[in-house]
């Protein structure tokens, strides 16, 4: 009841207010990090009024008001931003927000999220089309086609496959690594890895004797999780990590946590980037 008061309360606000969505520039607000980099890329910064917490790329959206984590969501804040419309990650909530958001007139736009190249592609398709950038997107999608043709064709030429051990979080006793079906999976996958845990879907804690078990080939971290190891030295150092081949040989990889996992536009240079490391033979990197 309090809710539903708060939210009443805020449009009768907006209603006094007098503003009407056909005296100015549509209003916007970016739910995902990966919506709000594609509206980037389709040069739309200029709609955006807000963004959530997971929107931390490019820099100019972090200076924008923060609605909150996308999967704990408030209808009133956002109201409050008097957006025309809302462009939000099908895993963004609770759904009960959404509800409430179009109670209060404002459009919503919900952004499948497959953590594929062909997911990508869908995801500029429906924020270009939200946004009334249809041609823009048209671009987007060809050029980002191109880049993720080049990379298969990279890809294709290596001879290995190398296991790839995926944590997202880590700390003492606790080590949150990707399983099946993650967009670290899918990461790994177009960078010509294999993931290195097969025994469960999704993000979880991983035991010792699972991290030993897995043996990968190569450690994949992202920064966060990086930093609370105290670096490379200190996976070298972890009890478990230190013994696996990979933190022996120096095969540790880190990188930004919304670059690796978002599956936006930057995904082709971030899988780029993680093949050179893979396959350095056929790159003319080192590891």
């Amino acid at each position: 009841m309090l809710v539903a008061a708060g939210v009443l309360a805020v449009l009768a606000v907006l209603a006094a207010s007098g503003v009407r969505a056909a005296d100015r520039p549509e209003r916007v607000v970016a739910i995902g990090g990966a919506v709000t980099e594609i509206v980037h890329a389709l040069d739309r910064m200029d709609a955006l009024v807000a963004v959530d917490s997971t929107s931390t790329y490019p820099p100019e959206a972090t200076t924008l008001p923060d609605v909150g984590y996308m999967r704990r969501l408030s209808a009133e804040p956002i109201i409050a931003l008097a957006p025309d419309r809302v462009i939000a990650m099908a895993d963004a909530g609770p759904p009960v927000v959404f509800e409430q958001l179009r109670e209060a007139g404002i459009a919503v736009t919900r952004v499948p999220d497959r953590s594929s190249p062909g997911g990508v592609l869908e995801k500029v398709r429906v924020v270009a089309g939200a946004l009334g950038v249809e041609g823009r997107g048209r671009r987007l999608v060809a050029r980002l086609s191109a880049d993720f043709a080049a990379l298969r064709r990279r890809v294709a030429d290596t001879r290995t496959r190398p296991t790839v051990l995926t944590l997202i979080a880590a700390g003492p006793g606790n080590l949150m690594a990707a399983g099946r079906g993650t967009s670290a999976e899918g990461i790994v996958r177009l960078a010509g890895g294999r993931g290195a845990v097969t025994a469960y879907s999704g993000f979880r804690p991983l035991s010792a004797e699972a991290v030993i078990a897995a043996s990968p080939d190569w450690l994949l971290l992202t920064r966060r999780a990086l930093d609370a190891l105290e670096g490379r030295e200190g996976v070298r150092a972890h009890p478990v990590l230190g013994a696996t081949p990979a933190a022996r040989q120096g095969r540790v990889v880190s990188m930004d946590a919304l670059l690796l996992l978002g599956f936006g536009p930057r995904t082709p240079a971030a899988a780029g980037r993680l093949a050179e490391r893979l396959h350095p033979a056929s790159s003319g990197g080192d590891r």
